[in-house]
């Protein structure tokens, strides 16, 4: 399966972001080495800035597809050829809503407007995309319709767009198994997080026979963002089986940078990279933990670039304390131990902050010499 990231397209529409050149060349590579399969880079029809950055990723020489995001027109696509492209989404309307918004409804001259599109692009041996926009709210004879004009036509793949984020992953599921079973055109994936189900509804896609998922890292994107990179990504090595080569520290990088580049803080809650997500507090957790590392883990922290930690707090057990007791070479009694846990409970929920070690230390003392 393909991942197809669009950080530097549909991230960067995310309102208040802004890549520069740099920003844009370091995500590219950075993605790359995290296991990224294509790349949608830019808009090359939003002028010539957005085209010099285009000319400065493709100067990478990355050994992944490079793609960019236009509208089903002749000057967006001289736009993209005019950067080197070898490969183009080309977007169009394909719900009535939309349809009616951007063509008054004509679909003929959509139809005909993307047929001469291909045309071209097929004649300059470009690797072609068909953009549907809105196709969760589509008619799936209309988009039965789109897809045979683009395979007779040269269109290489479809692009099933939830570009509102209103579908639910056993629709999605329905709808991809249907449009693959036509055998027209390889599909991937366009999710939008509006109701917290982008990256559900792109693994849904796969399910049914999709064979390629756009993701922005951190879920970056338009509104409530996208399908997330790094999580598409993780459940196609853990959840799909796929030999996929993970390296920790790439990820991580790119997950920072794209962080950083974006001016986003990330929960730390965040699914595969936020900050507390190794962190067990609860005493059977910890117990669990202790003697069995994958007792309460879906995967190891390191596999991501992170660390397991144990945090001594209000729902903190035994277990914990003689953890980090034991780990400063202490050997605390039951008793101590049992005479520490009220006091631990009592402290932290008064100041909203767990204890470190240090003041685990001075507690033991305490509860010692008493």
């Amino acid at each position: 399966m393909i991942i197809n990231d669009t950080t530097l397209r549909d991230g960067e529409q995310a309102p208040y972001v802004a890549f520069n050149t740099e920003e844009k060349i370091a995500i590219a590579s950075a993605l790359y080495l995290a296991g990224a399969d294509e790349l949608e880079v830019g808009i090359p029809a939003m002028g010539a800035k957005e085209q010099a950055d285009i000319k400065e990723i493709l100067a990478l020489d990355l050994p992944l597809r490079i793609m960019s995001w236009n509208r089903a027109t002749m000057c967006d696509l001289e736009a993209s050829l005019s950067c080197g492209l070898k490969a183009v989404d080309l977007s169009i309307p394909v719900s009535d809503i939309l349809i009616e918004a951007k063509f008054r409804g004509d679909k003929a001259r959509l139809l005909k407007n993307l047929e001469e599109v291909l045309h071209v692009s097929r004649q300059e041996g470009i690797f072609a995309c068909i953009g549907g926009e809105d196709s969760s709210r589509a008619d799936l004879g209309f988009l039965k319709e789109v897809m045979e004009l683009g395979k007779s036509v040269g269109a290489n793949r479809f692009r099933y767009c939830d570009t509102v984020g209103i579908m639910r992953p056993h629709q999605i599921y329905e709808h991809i198994s249907y449009l693959t079973s036509l055998n027209l055109l390889e599909i991937e994936m366009h999710t939008h997080n509006d109701f917290g189900m982008a990256t559900a509804n792109a693994i849904s896609g796969l399910e049914a026979g999709a064979m390629s998922v756009n993701t922005t890292v951190i879920g970056l994107g338009e509104r409530a963002g996208n399908a997330s990179f790094e999580q598409v990504l993780m459940s196609l090595a853990h959840l799909f089986g796929e030999e996929r080569i993970i390296n920790p520290d790439a990820l991580k990088h790119v997950v920072q940078l794209v962080e950083k580049a974006s001016n986003q803080s990330i929960s730390a809650a965040m699914p595969i990279v936020g900050k507390n997500i190794f962190s067990h507090e609860s005493g059977i957790h910890v117990n669990g933990m202790i003697k069995h590392e994958k007792a309460y883990e879906a995967f190891a922290p390191q596999s991501v670039g992170m660390t397991r930690s144990y945090p001594i707090g209000k729902h903190s057990g035994s277990s914990t304390l003689l953890f980090h007791l034991r780990a400063m070479g202490y050997e605390p009694e039951n008793e101590v131990i049992n005479k520490m846990l009220p006091q631990v409970r009592e402290m932290v929920t008064n100041r909203k902050k767990v204890l470190n070690k240090k003041e685990l230390k001075a507690l033991y003392i305490a509860s010692k010499a008493g």
